[in-house]
């Protein structure tokens, strides 16, 4: 069997696989709304201000304050890590760069999913 087809069969077989499952953090607790923070003088520029959120520790909500950052490429925009609530309890969903802004970027804390 020659390189290139070990590799095309190679490759069928890891892409025919499962995805592993996710796992997905409940929290029964409401997070605390969301704190108000002075920014500090922007540091150079071409730095957008990364919002603080609330992140959950396992026991306890712990506030990770707000810091200026780069974006990664021209027309990145930030979307900001939140809480949405389903029928299980509330699920963080972490913070990223993206490409286009899709959504309303307010407080998402009273966003449900029943």
């Amino acid at each position: 069997m020659n390189c290139k087809r070990i590799l095309g069969v190679a490759s069928a077989v890891v892409l025919s696989l499962p995805a592993q499952g996710q796992i997905s953090v409940y929290i029964g607790q409401t997070p605390p709304p969301l704190r108000w923070e002075s920014q500090p003088p922007m540091p150079g520029p071409g730095y957008v201000w990364v919002d603080g959120y609330w992140n959950w520790a396992g026991s306890r909500y712990l506030w990770v304050p707000g810091r200026w950052d780069r974006p990664p490429y021209p027309g990145a925009y930030w979307s900001h890590p939140h809480y949405d609530h389903y029928p299980r309890g509330w699920q963080m969903h972490g913070g990223h760069w993206d490409h286009e802004d899709h959504e309303d970027h307010g407080n998402h804390y009273g966003r449900d999913r029943h």
